[in-house]
């Protein structure tokens, strides 16, 4: 498999990530003959081991680029001219908030209406795996447990804005929530590690044909109880529908979820408590057409 991870020059939090990820002590990318976006593409080389380089990759590769393009408007990737053909992308990006809370997230893309202001295409959803979300989702806990960042925290979102017309299966994975977080290196550094230990566990996701794959409903933006649910190390999630767009769900959208999720769906899941009942109505109309089983967030322990 080829990975892209892409950043932005338009984006400080980006930046940081990936000026971390180039002067890192763990591993090293080297500049390539290959461009995108008329930057040099960097070729993730291996992991340092009392400095002697060691690689895993075997047949896979990591590919490191750079845009000028706002992340979120990245609706064409141009591969054309860089001789790669990258079976799954992680966005670096920033997060903001109202809140401006220091964070680690990640999320999938996709707009469940005709609101296109941050990207995509009105009631479109783009690529996505839940394997490497739920990749990132560990990677991204498990590296903020081992820093002393004390003050971040780390969340899944709901599936929100653009890009969503790729071909290539992507998650965000975001550091934030203001400009001075943004530019912490600790923080960058923290990211770019889980980024690249996302790939591997991804990896090894595949071969681990126990995971069950589930599409989420209900519930508010950062999603607690789905939450919940990813920490069940037999389930992953794909796409999240929140509770304030339930009702603009229709088959098209519900087909998207299921198509554009590279893996085969076993459960619909509901966040029970997070919907009231006229939209359960709603929801229960449309998902009992489908031949996939429906289970409420509850029923799906942290294991």
């Amino acid at each position: 498999m080829e990975f892209l991870i892409i950043c932005s020059t338009e984006d400080k939090a980006s930046m940081n990530i990936r000026n971390n990820l180039l002067n890192s002590n763990l591993y090293s990318f080297e500049k390539s003959e290959k461009k995108w976006h008329e930057n040099p593409l960097y070729q993730f080389e291996g992991f340092r081991v009392n400095d002697v380089l060691n690689s895993f990759l075997s047949n896979n590769q990591i590919y490191l680029g750079l845009t000028s393009k706002r992340l979120i408007f990245l609706d064409k990737l141009n591969l054309d001219k860089s001789n790669i053909n990258p079976e799954a992308i992680i966005f670096s990006s920033r997060h903001t908030s109202k809140t401006a809370k220091p964070a680690i997230l990640i999320h999938t893309t996709g707009n469940w209406s005709d609101d296109v202001k941050f990207g995509g295409s009105p009631y479109k959803l783009s690529k996505t795996s839940a394997l490497l979300q739920k990749a990132g989702f560990h990677c991204l806990e498990d590296h903020l447990k081992r820093t002393n960042l004390s003050r971040f925290k780390f969340d899944m979102e709901v599936t929100h804005h653009g890009p969503t017309n790729l071909e290539s299966p992507l998650v965000y994975m975001e550091l934030g929530s203001s400009k001075q977080e943004w530019n912490i290196k600790k923080a960058g550094e923290m990211v770019g590690n889980a980024i690249i230990d996302t790939i591997f566990k991804y990896l090894s996701y595949n071969e681990d044909a126990n995971i069950k794959i589930g599409l989420g409903f209900g519930g508010t933006h950062y999603a607690p109880n789905f939450n919940k649910i990813m920490r069940n190390k037999d389930i992953a999630l794909s796409f999240i529908c929140p509770k304030y767009y339930i009702q603009n769900l229709n088959d098209s959208l519900i087909k998207q979820m299921i198509e554009n999720t590279i893996e085969d769906i076993d459960y619909f899941i509901i966040d029970w408590k997070g919907t009231n009942s006229e939209d359960k109505t709603h929801l229960l109309t449309i998902l009992e057409r489908y031949n996939i089983p429906i289970k409420k967030t509850k029923e799906l322990k942290t294991s």
